[in-house]
């Protein structure tokens, strides 16, 4: 038997459903890069949910910064209701976007959640902005990790023990 068909796909209704119900929760960076660059990026704000350093380093054009752990009724009462709130974080490996989109869900927003953050943001080669543009050795996904004993500076290395921490400054 196919691992792939080991279980049965959903009947197409409960499919399209679910595939209905997870674009109601998801941006795609590629449609919030086409509204940037069309000038057509209206109905809802960017919000980086990471640390003010993070948000200062790097960021996507034309977001506003709230780290998760300051969402609260006050630091949004002027904020507009009738906008959706599209939250990123650093990737899919952080929950910062999770944690805020789910903060401004209870109190009242209407919200999403970037794919793949700022990560993806930047795989994708869209545009970026902050102190770190230009440096390849800052940024977002960032690790903390040193280079395999003799291992010169650029040069691959076989992956050594557990995967780097990714350091997202949520």
């Amino acid at each position: 038997m196919s691992n792939a068909l080991r279980f049965p796909p959903a009947d197409p209704a409960t499919a399209a459903a679910f595939f209905a119900a997870e674009l109601a929760f998801e941006a795609d960076p590629d449609d919030v890069a086409r509204d940037l660059a069309a000038g057509t990026a209206t109905g809802y704000r960017l919000v980086e949910t990471r640390s003010a350093e993070r948000f200062a380093e790097l960021r996507v054009p034309g977001a506003v910064n709230l780290p998760h752990p300051e969402i609260t009724a006050e630091t949004t009462a002027d904020w507009d209701r009738d906008l959706v709130y599209v939250c990123y974080c650093e990737s899919s490996q952080c929950n910062a976007a999770t944690k805020g989109a789910l903060k401004l869900a209870e109190l009242g927003f209407r919200v999403k959640r970037l794919s793949g953050g700022i990560t993806a943001w930047r795989a994708a080669g869209f545009p970026v902005e902050g102190a770190a543009v230009g440096n390849s050795a800052v940024g977002s996904a960032a690790v903390e990790s040193a280079a395999p004993a003799g291992t010169a500076p650029g040069e691959p290395a076989e992956p050594a023990g557990p995967a780097p921490v990714l350091a997202c400054g949520c």
